[in-house]
């Protein structure tokens, strides 16, 4: 791998001057753009980048970021894990475990295996991807124009923005959830406004300020899921009795929640180096992999199955079920704190709705790199803007969306297990059969497109993974034909699996002609 801009580098050369990224300009630097290039010149947007600089918000985009001491200053091993931990600690993911009874009619057993195995499948590739940000220096999404290509990752930024501004809303609503459970007379969009404001506060500043608050907020939502436990236990409503049932039918409803489990696993794959580009290059790989994987792993585990626990009251006991009908998630939380608490478990509540931020956080965050690998124009403009763009739309999203969240929820979350399987089913290929390692590749490139992928092989992988979705995906709207056969939803593993053959054949031609 090249290298360049090593610790020593006490200024650049004429070659990488005239290559300097200039926000008013239509250059990136080859070798990384220092901080203090990215407000230059006389601009509106260079001069807004100093203007919020000054407040301590991180100015720095998509450039790559050089590897020096004084511009890769993240040396804490332990914040790459609690900045995944506390995004996983938050209500969305114990949501996911509450709906496992409720949507697809599992036990409690049956649910706690399928939790099980397919977290481990879904945060693998975020914990791999995670260790490029220090080699390489660059966000997850200009690191997968390696993959895809210049045009060809438009795409794909295009549906990780959808995602970003998906989990957006998802957390917002959750978190307006709970105020609701708290004081019924609290409607719906004052608590969406309410989580909205505050992750802006946090996102909007950047990086140091989302590593800073993520490495403490998972304490106090971890306690309170501690309460949850007790008061659960408790009550004596567990019922731990639903029967684990077997066959056809059975295997069907497990891979269905098996797909939205995935999803939740595997949705910050498509921005997972975005969280470690500032750690030195020096950072060994595996120590990143390892809290990466810990980090997603123990929160998601844990918080899936405590919500599928709460899930199994739902089918007997009354007051549970009507607690769902009416507020969803914050409603069978309320349901558990409350009655025996009172105002101390309504206070419980509380610091679970702001929770929600920990997990919105990088959604708001990583939504500004999207849009601006989209093109050159979106590039120059300040990632603020688009940060406080994000939460706009997923304000405007979320308000209607708060009436019917539980199907909303798992429509958006099998959705993205499908299109995730198909960018890590191409970018795995790409790693391991074509570039052979990290060694294969050249960073200074990630900008140039004459020497990254033409792109045609993955846009034609990503067509093949979609016909892939579309025969294993059971849907209410659509069964296809190898979905009717299984019982369940398979169109996760058949996007990836058709992504993986086809593009490792379409790749192989597309090397043999344009030599990239």
């Amino acid at each position: 791998m090249k290298k360049s801009n090593s610790v020593d580098d006490t200024k650049l050369d004429e070659a990488d001057e005239k290559q300097v990224f200039r926000v008013e300009g239509s250059e990136y630097g080859a070798g990384g753009v220092r901080d203090g290039e990215l407000s230059a010149g006389d601009g509106v947007f260079a001069r807004m980048q100093r203007y919020v600089g000054g407040f301590g918000v991180e100015k720095r985009g998509i450039e790559r970021v050089p590897d020096t001491i004084e511009e890769r200053t993240d040396t804490s091993m332990s914040k790459i894990g609690t900045v995944w931990m506390s995004s996983n600690m938050a209500v969305a993911c114990f949501g996911i475990g509450t709906i496992a009874q409720p949507v697809f009619g599992l036990g409690f057993v049956d649910s706690v295996l399928t939790i099980f195995f397919f977290n481990i499948l879904g945060v693998l590739p975020t914990s791999f991807f995670a260790t490029f940000g220090p080699i390489f220096g660059l966000r997850q999404l200009a690191l997968s124009r390696f993959f895809f290509g210049w045009y060809g990752v438009k795409l794909y930024a295009f549906f990780t923005v959808l995602t970003c501004l998906g989990w957006s809303t998802l957390q917002i609503v959750l978190g307006a959830q709970l105020f609701h459970a708290i004081n019924p007379n609290m409607p719906g969009w004052a608590g969406i406004l309410v989580i909205a404001f505050i992750t802006i506060l946090v996102g909007g500043f950047g990086y140091k300020v989302v590593h800073e608050y993520q490495r403490w907020s998972w304490i106090p939502n971890f306690i309170i899921y501690l309460i949850v436990l007790g008061q659960f236990a408790r009550s004596g409503q567990f019922d731990s009795l639903l029967p684990l049932e077997s066959g056809h039918a059975e295997a069907g409803r497990i891979l269905s929640f098996g797909s939205t489990v995935f999803s939740a696993a595997t949705g910050l794959c498509s921005y997972a180096s975005d969280y470690t580009v500032y750690q030195p290059s020096s950072s060994r790989r595996t120590t990143v992999f390892f809290w990466s994987f810990g980090g997603l792993l123990l929160p998601l585990l844990f918080v899936e199955m405590l919500g599928c626990a709460i899930g199994t009251a739902t089918v007997r006991v009354e007051s549970f079920a009507q607690a769902w009908g009416d507020a969803g998630v914050g409603g069978l939380l309320g349901n558990v704190l409350i009655p025996p608490l009172g105002d101390f478990g309504r206070f419980c509540l509380v610091v679970l709705a702001l929770g929600t931020i920990s997990n919105n956080c990088p959604n708001v965050y990583s939504v500004s790199f999207g849009i601006q690998v989209l093109s050159r124009r979106s590039a120059h403009v300040p990632r603020l803007i688009w940060t406080l763009l994000g939460v706009c739309v997923a304000v405007a999203v979320g308000i209607p969306a708060y009436d019917n969240f539980a199907p909303w929820l798992e429509t958006f979350l099998v959705t993205t297990a499908y299109w995730l399987a198909i960018y890590e089913a191409i970018a795995l290929t790409e790693h391991f059969v074509f570039r052979r390692g990290i060694k294969g590749y050249n960073p200074e490139d990630y900008n140039t497109p004459s020497k990254l992928p033409a792109g045609f092989a993955a846009f034609g992988a990503f067509a093949f993974g979609v016909a892939g979705c579309v025969l294993g995906m059971t849907r209410e709207w659509w069964t296809g034909p190898i979905g009717t056969l299984s019982g369940g939803d398979l169109g996760f593993e058949l996007a990836f699996g058709f992504s993986v053959v086809s593009y490792a054949v379409l790749r192989a031609v597309e090397r043999s002609r344009f030599k990239r």
